[in-house]
């Protein structure tokens, strides 16, 4: 009788999809926030969570997969931490549609789409290292690659001190501010969360290396 063998799971193409979505869900924001519409909005957030459901189904499909694995590519926990912090990603883009949504905000500040660039471009760089992290023993690029998203990081700690300046210049109403001091946190968050999923595969190549 033949006995057929267990096909392991492809742990680091989970990965690149995860990194896809968080990648799409960035480039998705940026277009909804470029051609702002009060009127048309709940439409896109309903959009927006449908990626970051396919997201949450593709971090969950890798972790049925892991409890079953005898001998997962890398240890265990560093599997959950990466593909948390990528699902995270997608949650914090998610975050901020729900937030416009749920604050009735009918104009966008200067420095939004300074942050959703930024986000844009973060999550570009953060996909090109998932994908370089299959080989990441022999990557000549890789760590180029986690530098590049720590220091769009730090680009963004900067935006959102000036954003957050801007407001009290202007001497905006208080309720405004608040919103905006929320809404500036989790652009910020956006990019806080690449940085994090950056970290966890420096951490996994220094342990493998």
């Amino acid at each position: 009788m033949s006995r057929s063998k267990k096909k392991n799971s492809d742990y680091f193409g989970g990965f690149c999809l995860s990194a896809g979505y968080a990648t799409r869900a960035a480039e998705f924001l940026h277009e909804t926030l470029s051609s702002f519409s009060h009127e048309d909005f709940k439409k896109y957030v309903d959009e927006m969570h449908e990626i970051e459901h396919a997201a949450d189904a593709n971090m969950h499909e890798m972790m049925r997969f892991l409890a079953h694995e005898f001998m997962p590519p890398v240890e265990r926990e560093d599997i959950v931490a990466l593909a948390q912090e990528l699902d995270n990603v997608v949650d914090a883009i998610d975050d901020i549609m729900r937030r416009i949504y749920m604050f009735d905000v009918s104009e966008l500040r200067p420095g939004v789409l300074d942050f959703t660039d930024l986000i844009i471009r973060c999550c570009r760089t953060l996909e090109e290292a998932v994908t370089e992290f299959r080989n990441f023993k022999t990557s000549k690029t890789i760590h180029d690659k986690l530098v590049a998203v720590n220091t769009l990081e730090s680009d963004g700690d900067a935006l959102h001190s000036e954003c957050i300046r801007r407001l009290f210049i202007e001497k905006v109403d208080a309720r405004s501010t608040l919103i905006w001091m929320m809404l500036f946190d989790d652009f910020e968050m956006c990019l806080d969360a690449c940085e994090d999923a950056a970290e966890v595969i420096s951490s996994v190549i220094m342990k493998n290396s």
